[in-house]
């Protein structure tokens, strides 16, 4: 049977498919246990498999891909999401049932100035395009500059502002992000996160720098952990 759109030769079908520059996807093997439970992130277009599922957007692809992924790997999201995974598999059964805020969430203002989109998808786009492969990703998103070089800690500062960003956006008081971020004893958030960064810092570094944003936020600031 023919499909429409498409054109059939004598040796194989051709597809008629839509090329796209890159992709969203998301790490379909994953433990409660390990520092992040859900890791999803935009790859170069490329072939991709059963572990790295991919997501797609009918309307406003790059900025709706910039937020969905900046909400899927916040620590808020991430908490909620280790309660649904008993095994090694995020799939989509999971995905589907996650907290993910919806679009007009963004458009609220996060204080006095900016809307949360607008703190919300330059550092996605900081923290994403580190690779002329993901041009497009950028190029969609409006920003026709360089990829931005990797640097580790500032990477982690960007990373905490997001988590303190969406912390606000769930509506989380203080003492609801501090038990997510560090649950006292029998519980346990993120136990393998706290340790690693114990052993490399001396301290459980992302706990500071996210009540950190988090109270400039509660301030009406705009958060910046640059002189944290």
């Amino acid at each position: 049977m023919a499909i429409p759109g498409t054109a059939v030769s004598n040796k194989a079908p051709l597809l008629d498919v839509d090329h796209v520059e890159w992709l969203q996807a998301f790490r379909n093997i994953t433990r409660a246990t390990d520092e992040r439970t859900v890791i999803s992130d935009n790859v170069p277009w490329c072939g991709v498999g059963n572990s790295a599922p991919v997501m797609n957007y009918e309307n406003a692809r790059a900025v709706a891909s910039a937020l969905v992924l900046a909400n899927m790997n916040s620590l808020p999201l991430d908490w909620a999401a280790r309660f649904s995974v008993g095994g090694v598999n995020m799939n989509f059964f999971i995905v589907k049932q996650l907290p993910v805020l919806p679009p007009e969430a963004y458009l609220e203002e996060a204080g006095p100035g900016p809307k949360y989109v607008e703190l919300v998808v330059p550092r996605a786009l900081e923290l994403t395009y580190t690779a002329n492969d993901l041009d497009g990703f950028a190029r969609d998103l409006g920003y026709h500059g360089p990829p931005f070089s990797w640097d580790d800690r500032r990477r982690h500062r960007l990373q905490c502002e997001l988590d303190a960003i969406f912390a606000r956006m769930y509506r989380l008081e203080r003492s609801d992000v501090e038990w997510i971020l560090d649950a006292q004893s029998p519980s346990s958030s993120f136990p393998a996160l706290k340790r690693g960064e114990i052993d490399k810092f001396g301290e459980y570094r992302t706990r500071r720098y996210v009540l950190h944003a988090y109270g400039q936020l509660a301030r009406g600031e705009i958060p910046d952990l640059g002189n944290e």
